[in-house]
């Protein structure tokens, strides 16, 4: 139960979050930062990390996954220039934090999870948001029936982004992502091309590292 202190105590972390993650980082979309000052992050985390909602770090969320950081957050965000009428597809739904960041900015959100526990906590934290559909499948797969999206969002670190995932994005489209490099995760943005993609990386920053897309690894004599 969340008494009218607790309700306060929030509302002044995450405006202390605002003031001290995103404003002194290049978070620089005001519609995100606006987001983030209004959606309840601590709706969308555990009961027992609530308390630690706002922290400058990842949350644990057990079985490998974690929601971003709050800069993670805001930088992938900003980066992916969002314009209102945009239909995106959000690999790594989690508890649908970011999901709910998106509905303040966009037309329409696609948001793949494929852990069920994960996927039903986000339906439960976004129940009654008509513009967002949580799809329960591999996040390698994304949801093609859906496609074409106007960005792809992956919203946790990968080594390889799959063609699969690419080629739900219409050519000119957006590509934000964390990469993971020799062990070291980086945000990193870039567009659909015709013949494929080009992503670069524009930060370094704590992210988590999302299960599934490991670069093949060469054989060795």
């Amino acid at each position: 139960m969340t008494t009218s202190n607790d309700s306060s105590n929030f509302d002044a972390m995450r405006h202390a979050m605002v003031a001290s993650q995103l404003r002194t980082t290049a978070v620089s979309d005001q519609r995100v930062v606006a987001a983030m000052a209004r959606v309840p992050r601590e709706v969308f985390t555990p009961e027992g990390l609530r308390p630690v909602a706002y922290r400058d770090g990842t949350l644990d969320l057990g079985q490998g996954r974690a929601i971003n950081l709050p800069m993670a957050t805001g930088r992938l965000l900003t980066e992916a220039y969002l314009e209102a009428g945009d239909r995106v597809l959000l690999i790594g739904a989690a508890t649908g934090y970011t999901a709910a960041l998106l509905t303040e900015i966009v037309a329409g959100v696609v948001a793949v999870e494929e852990q069920a526990e994960l996927a039903a906590a986000a339906r439960t934290a976004l129940s009654g948001e008509a513009k967002v559909e949580i799809v329960e499948a591999p996040l390698t797969a994304g949801h093609p029936a859906g496609a074409p999206y106007d960005v792809l969002i992956i919203d946790g670190a990968v080594e390889e982004l799959p063609a699969a995932l690419v080629e739900q994005v219409k050519v000119g489209g957006r590509i934000v992502t964390g990469l993971v490099e020799n062990g070291v995760t980086r945000l990193a943005s870039g567009r659909r091309t015709e013949g494929g993609h080009g992503v670069r990386a524009f930060a370094d920053a704590e992210c988590t590292i999302l299960p599934g897309f490991a670069r093949p690894r060469a054989f060795q004599f």
